[in-house]
C-alpha cells in the first residue's frame, strides 16, 4: 500500500455550540484536504463537548452531522473520524464514527471506559466491544480518551488486525504527560501507528492544551502540536508496521494462558449481575 497522509485537527470545542463547532471542524477538514490528507481525525464529542444538560438534544443532531460529513468525505476522497453523542433507545453513547472515502459509515465504536471523574458514567451508557474496521486506508482500531489507560483494549485491536489506532479525546492539560506517554506506549507495545486528536482550549477550571500527535510503531512522534486550531499531518507508511515487527513480533510472543487472573473472572461475574443505572 502507498504512503498515506494522516491528519488531525485540534480545536476548542465550545460546549453546546453545535453549529459553530461543526463549522470549525469542517474548516479544519477542508484545510487538511487541501494539503493532501487521506485521513482526518477530530477530537472527542467535537460537536458539543460534555454539555450534559442538553446532551439528548445534541445527540438528536448527530445523524444530520454525519450526513454532512459523509458528503465531505466523498467529495474530498478522504476518511473522517471523530466522536459524537449517539442516541439509541433510552440511552446516549459517546461514539466514535469512521466515514470512509466513499462517504459510507465504515464503523461506529461506543466508548467502553467512561471517565468517573467527570461523571461521564452517569450521563452515557458504556460500550461493550472493541471495534476495528476496514477502510480504503487499511484496518483501523478505535478508542476514545480514557480508553487509552487500558492497554488490554489496544492490544485487542492489534490482535484483530489494526495497523493504525485512532484516539479521539478531551484530555486535560494537568495530565498531559500521561497522554504523551500512553500514546507512545500503546504504539510501542503493539508495534503500530497511533493517532491522538485532543481538544485545545477551555476555561480556568479545566484547560486542554492539545498535544495531538501521530506516533510511529517505533514510538517516534512524527507530528505534534500544542497550538490552538492546529492542523497537523504526517506521512504514514503501512510497511512500517511490518518492518517494526520483523525483528521480533510482540503479538506472536504472547502467552495468553499465563495472563489469566481470577480477579478478572470475579469482576466479570459481578458486572453481569449488576444492572446499568
Amino acid at each position: 500500500m502507498a504512503i498515506l497522509s494522516a491528519g488531525i485537527f485540534q480545536f476548542n470545542i465550545r460546549p453546546g455550540e453545535v453549529d459553530g463547532n461543526v463549522e470549525t471542524a469542517r474548516r479544519g477538514i477542508r484545510q487538511l484536504a487541501g494539503q493532501g490528507a487521506d485521513l482526518v481525525l477530530l477530537p472527542e464529542l467535537f460537536s458539543c463537548g460534555f454539555d450534559y444538560e442538553r446532551i439528548s438534544g445534541h445527540a438528536a443532531r448527530t445523524p444530520e452531522i454525519l450526513v454532512s460529513l459523509s458528503e465531505t468525505a466523498r467529495q474530498e476522497g478522504l476518511v473522517i473520524a471523530g466522536s459524537l453523542p449517539e442516541a439509541d433507545g433510552e440511552g446516549i453513547y459517546n461514539s466514535l464514527y469512521v466515514l470512509d472515502a466513499d462517504g459510507k459509515t465504515a464503523a461506529k465504536y461506543r466508548k467502553i471506559h467512561l471517565f468517573p471523574l467527570i461523571a461521564e458514567d452517569r450521563h452515557f451508557r458504556p460500550g461493550s466491544k472493541a471495534v476495528v474496521c476496514s477502510t480504503r486506508l487499511g484496518t483501523l482500531g478505535l478508542m476514545i480518551c480514557f480508553d487509552l489507560r487500558f492497554p488490554e483494549l489496544c492490544r485487542t485491536l492489534a490482535l484483530q488486525g489494526a495497523r493504525i489506532v485512532l484516539v479521539s479525546a478531551q484530555w486535560p492539560a494537568r495530565r498531559i504527560d500521561h497522554w504523551d506517554a500512553l500514546l507512545r506506549a500503546r504504539a510501542i507495545e503493539n508495534q503500530l501507528f497511533v493517532l491522538g486528536a485532543n481538544r485545545y482550549g477551555g476555561g480556568q477550571e479545566v484547560f486542554y492544551n492539545g498535544h495531538s500527535q501521530v506516533v510511529s510503531p517505533e514510538g517516534c512522534v512524527l507530528a505534534m502540536s500544542a497550538a490552538a486550531d492546529a492542523v497537523i499531518s504526517a506521512p504514514i507508511d503501512p510497511e512500517a508496521v511490518r518492518s517494526a515487527r520483523e525483528p521480533f513480533d510482540c503479538l506472536q510472543s504472547r502467552r495468553p494462558g499465563a495472563y489469566v487472573c481470577q480477579a478478572d473472572r470475579d469482576n466479570t461475574a459481578n458486572a453481569e449481575r449488576k444492572p446499568f443505572v
